[in-house]
């Protein structure tokens, strides 16, 4: 079955801005043809190193609703984001839904594109997930600790790394105390806070997501992290999961032991010190691989999602890997996934 197509017409004056802005996220106008009509929309580049790339990242707005065309450049099975939070749906994290799409500009084919829902209040809204404070963890700055990982020294700020989404200055305060408490209680007394300002069952389950899709750079940026309303404990959802499934951000070969059982952050250090917290982490990890990380269960999708696209990936020159490449990927990924299990088998053996 032919992928969606989308066609986007920007204006020679708008396309020369957004090439001038490419950093600073400058929003340009244009319009979107849909089903004979021209709809205006806002346009604007999106990613961290990928907007280097020959081969664009996009972010959308029509009519109220923000999309993400993702190029997924690095990325030679083009599926390893969708694969993920697919993975994620399955273990019980909400995450954003995606579709493979191809997308013209100018009357130009830019190729096959991954169409990646925005999490923003739309998300929870149909979700009918009642969410009060939104924030993004945009950069290594996000990791729950009172250092910055670039100079070494204190944060000025311990919102340095989020950017808030939704919510007023209370919410944004709120997180601020969130991380400055988890780091001023010790004992019993952080335990028993975290018990109460963090959902321990979501948080796990995340952990879990991260460690089997080996995604190192999950732990201290590409999340985003909001307030439940009704019970005002802090929920995570992944994001940008393109290095994952036996490859990095870059699209190298990696180890599968590149991230451990523990993971990483402050967060998750003071977490897994109950061994309370631990032993239910632990059950977890055992049940995961006995029920939905395993070959049975994930390379099913894989040969779906892989199938799904190849006709088109074969036709789209802007790729950045040949298509033999391409061909071998589910059986990297299938490989990556055996190695794993014994990774993660052996590791809370020991534990």
């Amino acid at each position: 079955m032919a992928l969606a197509e989308y066609n986007i017409v920007i204006g020679a004056d708008e396309k020369e801005r957004m090439k001038k802005h490419m950093w600073s996220g400058t929003f340009v106008s244009a319009r979107l043809l849909r089903e004979g009509r021209q709809v205006p929309i806002r346009i604007r580049y999106r990613g961290g190193h990928t907007r280097n790339y020959p081969k664009k990242s996009y972010e959308i707005r029509v009519e109220g609703k923000t999309y993400h065309f993702n190029a997924e450049y690095d990325d030679p099975s083009m599926i390893r984001n969708a694969l993920s939070f697919r993975f994620f749906q399955s273990i019980g994290v909400s995450s954003p839904s995606t579709r493979h799409c191809t997308l013209r500009i100018n009357g130009q084919n830019e190729g096959v594109y991954l169409l990646i829902e925005a999490v923003n209040r739309a998300f929870f809204r149909r979700r009918r997930i009642a969410a009060a404070t939104l924030a993004y963890a945009i950069n290594d700055s996000a990791n729950f600790s009172l250092v910055s990982p670039e100079s070494g020294k204190r944060k000025k700020s311990l919102f340095e790394g989020y950017k808030l989404v939704s919510g007023s200055r209370t919410g944004r305060s709120r997180l601020i105390s969130f991380i400055r408490n988890l780091h001023g209680l010790k004992g019993e007394r952080l335990d028993a806070y975290l018990n109460r300002k963090l959902d321990t069952g979501n948080y796990l389950r995340w952990l879990a997501g991260a460690v089997l899709t080996n995604n190192y750079d999950g732990f201290d940026q590409n999340y985003a992290i909001y307030e439940h309303k009704p019970s005002g404990k802090y929920r995570m959802i992944p994001w940008d999961y393109e290095g994952t499934w036996g490859r990095n951000c870059y699209g190298k070969p990696c180890a599968s032991d590149l991230v451990r059982v523990a993971g990483y952050n402050k967060l998750t250090e003071a977490l897994l010190s109950d061994s309370a917290v631990r032993r239910r982490y632990r059950v977890l990890l055992e049940d995961l691989l006995e029920t939905r990380f395993t070959e049975q269960q994930v390379m099913p999708m894989v040969r779906t999602m892989h199938g799904r696209i190849a006709d088109s990936i074969y036709r789209d020159h802007t790729r950045n890997w040949p298509v033999r490449v391409f061909d071998g990927e589910p059986e990297l990924i299938r490989r990556f996934i055996q190695e794993k299990r014994e990774i993660v088998k052996k590791q809370i053996a020991e534990w």
